[in-house]
């Protein structure tokens, strides 16, 4: 009787531990994926110049080669959450990185400046397919604190995939690889795309066709009219939101905005009424309806948005005003994403009284974070070792923001309802930074009415301000929540 009886836990440990592995493989496999597909949003930034230097490229083809990837990216991300559900997770993921990493192949051979916009929107749709499965595979693999610590994760792969991008473009174009200037940033996409092709292949999960959410899927179908209107409200809202500054808002991306607005009720009114009469909406309402996602969306929305604002106009500075290298310029934000990381991470083991005040209390110390960094460079100096406290800072800020956050809101959503709040949360997480841009970005250089560190400064401070305004509105929503 002893040895059946420690037979039985001993069993159960192994199989518990396989399982545990096997799960740990799965998120390294999807966040590496994740991190290469952030890298490439940040990396061209700093490839720019030398990507308009060497291709003659106008500044509206520029603008595409940049921006080309982010307008597909944002356009069908619930689209290739909704895949995830057809083909299944594990396989709509590798389909993804299979042909993100071929697009990335044909970016960095490419000719001339048409095929480089062209392979940038195939590199976007493909991220569209593959980067939604990640929260879906950690909402169907991960339970209870293993979601938790996952998420976390996830979070910080979002962080410093956003700073390491920078600097690595910065290595990478400063470095001329074989005299092949800009291609680098996109061909090292290829050996790591190759090699997670290979371990996802026997890592991912394949679910049978006859599995519960695979039918359910089919059951319900692409919700093509769905499908329709909401690619053309993103359409129109993100093309304006990338190209406004460069061709300094003309009428068109103010129309396309406005036009943008109406469609997106049109959508909720069609996905409403499809609901109602027992039809398969691209989102499902009560998505939308679970406690907390609403206001989720909305502090999302606006963390995404700072982070956003405050690296595009603290690059402007530090290049344009400061005269930073591309190397240097990344290497400026270490400090935030480092701590944005590590709060990611470690937040869940802060004292319990803490827990509630998290949220607010994070978007107060960014919004604190923010005007100290307005302050320390507004005169055209660098700032000193203070500054480097506040990027600290910030990224704190912006990670307790966050993390919590998605954490909270992901908690009570159902398997079967994964996917459609994984193409919503990162939707909305896309929406944020390109607002951002946008929005503190104009206010950035519209306030730069002459050349030099000092003016730039000044610019930089007003675009801070406006920055620690935001923050104190994602501070006041989490505490209408608490309430």
């Amino acid at each position: 009787m002893t040895t059946a009886s420690e037979a039985t836990p001993r069993s159960t440990t192994s199989k518990d531990s396989t399982t545990d592995n096997r799960s740990g493989r799965v998120l390294a496999l999807v966040l590496a994926a994740q991190f290469m597909a952030l890298l490439d949003i940040f990396i061209v930034n700093i490839a720019a110049p030398t990507i308009r230097s060497e291709l003659h490229v106008s500044g509206a083809g520029l603008q595409l080669v940049v921006a080309g990837y982010t307008i597909t990216y944002a356009v069908l991300l619930i689209t290739g959450a909704r895949l995830g559900d057809l083909l299944g997770h594990g396989r709509a993921h590798l389909v993804g990185l299979g042909v993100f990493t071929a697009a990335s192949l044909a970016c960095g051979l490419a000719a001339g400046t048409g095929q480089l916009i062209a392979f940038r929107l195939v590199q976007g749709a493909a991220a569209a397919v593959m980067i939604p499965q990640v929260l879906s595979l950690i909402q169907r693999h991960f339970t209870g604190e293993a979601r938790i610590r996952a998420l976390g994760a996830y979070s910080a792969v979002l962080a410093i995939g956003a700073a390491a991008g920078q600097v690595l473009g910065g290595v990478l174009v400063s470095a001329d690889l074989f005299g092949a200037g800009w291609r680098p940033v996109f061909l090292v996409n290829v050996p790591i795309g190759l090699v997670l092709l290979v371990l996802g292949s026997r890592v991912l999960p394949r679910e049978p066709r006859t599995a519960p959410g695979r039918v359910r899927a089919r059951a319900r179908g692409l919700d093509l009219p769905g499908l329709v209107l909401l690619a053309a409200a993103v359409t129109l809202l993100t093309v304006p939101l990338v190209l406004g500054q460069e061709l300094d808002w003309p009428v068109w991306s103010r129309f396309c905005m406005a036009v943008s607005v109406g469609l997106f009720a049109v959508f909720a009114a069609y996905e409403s009424r499809l609901a109602a009469r027992g039809g398969a909406p691209l989102i499902a309402p009560r998505v939308l309806r679970v406690p907390g996602i609403a206001r989720a969306a909305l502090r999302i929305l606006l963390v995404m948005a700072i982070n956003g604002g405050f690296l595009f106009a603290l690059t402007l500075h530090v290049q344009g005003g400061l005269g930073y290298s591309p190397l240097r310029t990344g290497l400026v934000f270490a400090p935030t994403a480092l701590v944005f990381g590590v709060a990611g991470l470690t937040w869940r083991r802060w004292p319990a009284g803490l827990q509630r005040a998290l949220v607010p209390g994070g978007f107060v110390l960014g919004a604190v974070a923010s005007v100290a960094v307005g302050l320390l460079m507004r005169g055209g100096g660098d700032g000193g070792p203070v500054l480097y406290a506040a990027f600290a800072a910030m990224g704190a800020g912006l990670a307790l923001g966050f993390s919590p956050t998605l954490t909270r809101a992901l908690a009570d959503v159902r398997p079967k309802d994964a996917a459609d709040a994984s193409g919503v949360l990162v939707t909305v997480t896309q929406l944020g930074q390109l607002t951002g841009v946008a929005a503190f970005g104009t206010l950035y250089l519209n306030r730069l009415d002459a050349q030099g560190a000092q003016a730039s400064g000044q610019a930089l401070w007003v675009c801070a301000l406006a920055l620690s305004v935001a923050a104190v509105a994602g501070a006041a929503a989490g505490l209408v929540r608490r309430r």
